[in-house]
């Protein structure tokens, strides 16, 4: 017997014993399984314990003089990840029958489904030209932009009619009061559109504005009103709250305190509030111990819903917001990629002359997730917050955007202009355009 063939036959040999050994081993694995499952049936302590979260206080006033507030030069010295603590916060007791019933009436007509329509005998509501207080940024037309088509449409509501925008009506409704719009550059572009569709009215020697600061006033004396703009674009406090030296390498922010700005909106009659962009643009730090500078690093989702809950808390629990009027914007779009309406397009909003036509349409500028998050948070301060929903109707326009039609610190140079991929701007929007219409969903629900 060759050496090749023994050791065929005592491998051949060895196969039955090693079977038993493997069915003895399944066996005893599947007794212990069945007996663990029964020890941690009787006994559930001994299961994994759940994960906890710190829950934090928010809007707490600072018990000495040593608490900072954040400024441009803020900085991290140690980051880490972030450490799951969370805002506790409770909302609004459920509404009445009566409020709820008033409420639903007046949403049985849904202003914010609805189309565009091309309207040029009245609109645009103002001319561009003649508002002095128009800022350079939106200032289009004079910027270039010759197809003037962005200024005429009209949002028609698919069941009933916006209400007709008459200024001197909305002064009225602004006597003896201040109008604060709070957030960030998008927020200042209604302010602005406010600002414009208002001040023909107003003789010049009775109208003024202040220098441009964190807070913004325009004045018109013959009504002791005024229409205000408060630079937060993060709502809480944060590193970035210069209104002019605020692009940063990090951001950083407190999560747990609006303080900071609530000091200043609280002696607002009508507010109106709006936060989106900003958390769009990566991680946020979150300032976890200031003596050390210490940070932890969250996206901007979970970062914004911190915010949020902060904000809310502050509402909710405040019973001089009772006597207020207060309004949330919902997030603008932008319109960056031209294939989400357009396949097979590689531009940007740059040289669209009309909205979209396809309803229900949803481009990548806006984000469910954050939207539904936002729902949440409002839904549980009831009839203390109304929501202006700009979001959908917002997302046709993708003619309304400046692109490279527009001025930010110095005009565009020539080699600029010529790389519209590179340089539009499909964020901020034109004026007359777009955010006249938010305001006029205002003065709708005013």
């Amino acid at each position: 017997m060759t050496m090749m063939q023994r050791w065929k036959n005592r491998k051949r040999s060895h196969f039955p014993l090693l079977g038993f050994i493997l069915l003895v081993f399944i066996a005893c694995s599947v007794l212990f399984s069945e007996r663990t499952i029964l020890i941690i049936e009787k006994n559930p302590s001994d299961s994994p314990p759940e994960r906890t979260f710190t829950y934090i206080n928010p809007n707490l006033e600072p018990t000495s003089d040593s608490v900072q507030e954040l400024d441009r030069f803020s900085r991290c010295n140690t980051t880490g990840e972030y450490s799951g603590k969370k805002i506790r916060w409770v909302g609004l007791e459920p509404e009445s029958g009566g409020s709820r019933r008033k409420r639903e009436s007046l949403e049985r007509c849904d202003v914010f489904s609805g189309k565009w329509v091309f309207d040029d005998e009245s609109y645009p509501l103002y001319n561009e030209s003649d508002c002095p207080y128009m800022s350079d940024q939106l200032a289009c037309h004079k910027h270039g932009r010759s197809d003037l088509g962005y200024q005429h449409w009209r949002w028609q509501p698919h069941n009933c009619n916006l209400k007709r925008w008459n200024a001197i009506e909305m002064w009225e409704k602004l006597r003896g009061k201040r109008l604060m719009f709070v957030g960030d550059s998008l927020n200042r572009g209604q302010w602005i559109s406010m600002i414009c569709l208002l001040q023909s009215v107003i003789p010049a020697e009775k109208r003024s504005i202040t220098p441009n600061s964190q807070l913004t006033i325009f004045k018109a004396e013959n009504y002791n009103a005024t229409i205000e703009f408060l630079w937060a674009p993060l709502l809480v406090d944060s590193n970035s709250d210069d209104p002019v030296n605020h692009r940063l390498d990090e951001r950083i922010i407190r999560p747990d305190s609006v303080l900071k700005h609530s000091a200043k909106w609280e002696h607002a009659d009508i507010l109106v509030f709006n936060t989106y962009l900003w958390w769009r643009q990566g991680p946020v730090k979150l300032l976890s111990d200031q003596e050390n500078a210490s940070c932890e690093e969250l996206d901007g989702l979970g970062a914004m819903e911190l915010v949020m809950q902060t904000w809310a808390d502050r509402l909710a629990s405040k019973s001089k917001y009772l006597d207020k009027q207060i309004f949330f914007v919902t997030m603008s779009p932008t319109h960056l990629w031209s294939r989400e309406w357009k396949a097979g397009s590689e531009g940007n909003c740059y040289d669209e002359k009309a909205p979209i036509d396809n309803e229900g349409y949803w481009g990548s500028g806006s984000d469910l997730p954050t939207m539904r998050m936002v729902e949440n948070v409002l839904r549980k301060l009831g009839t203390r917050v109304s929501v202006i929903n700009v979001t959908q109707l917002s997302e046709y326009r993708k003619d309304g955007h400046p692109s490279i039609y527009r001025k930010f610190w110095e005009t565009l140079p020539p080699e600029q202009l010529a790389n519209p991929p590179s340089y539009s701007d499909c964020i901020h929007w034109c004026l007359p355009g777009v955010p006249d219409v938010w305001n006029e969903l205002l003065f709708h629900f005013l």
